[in-house]
């Protein structure tokens, strides 16, 4: 059996660009991208906490330590500059994979620096 599972996600990052006329994708600084365990042209899905709009796009990557979060082309309908997002990728594993699989999950600020990174969530009390 193949189960889809969350291979890496950037937590509430902040949106600084929105460039209607690029590229369709979503430029995200090198470092982040690296540190969530995404790659460039790899296809993820946007979740606009701002708004609550939902979308896929991919990586394109943008300068390390840029801290930029640019949606491009028809992205940059879906949001606003400050929009708060998160930014998952997910891949698909064996059944075998999945005793030792751990996804990278990284929290970010306003600014996007990174807070914390994290292989688990904790149980959510009721």
């Amino acid at each position: 059996m193949i189960s889809t599972m969350l291979k890496g996600k950037l937590h509430m990052a902040c949106v600084t660009q929105a460039e209607l006329w690029y590229d369709g994708s979503c430029a995200i600084d090198s470092d982040l991208v690296k540190l969530a365990g995404l790659h460039e042209f790899e296809k993820i899905d946007i979740y606009n906490v701002s708004n609550g709009e939902r979308f896929s796009t991919y990586v394109i990557l943008a300068e390390a330590g840029s801290g930029t979060i640019s949606m491009n082309g028809a992205a940059a309908r879906k949001v606003q500059v400050g929009d708060r997002v998160i930014i998952a990728a997910y891949g698909q594993f064996q059944a075998s994979e999945l005793a030792d699989f751990k996804p990278k999950l990284v929290y970010l600020t306003e600014e996007n620096q990174v807070e914390r990174c994290t292989n688990t969530i904790p149980a959510q009390v009721a």
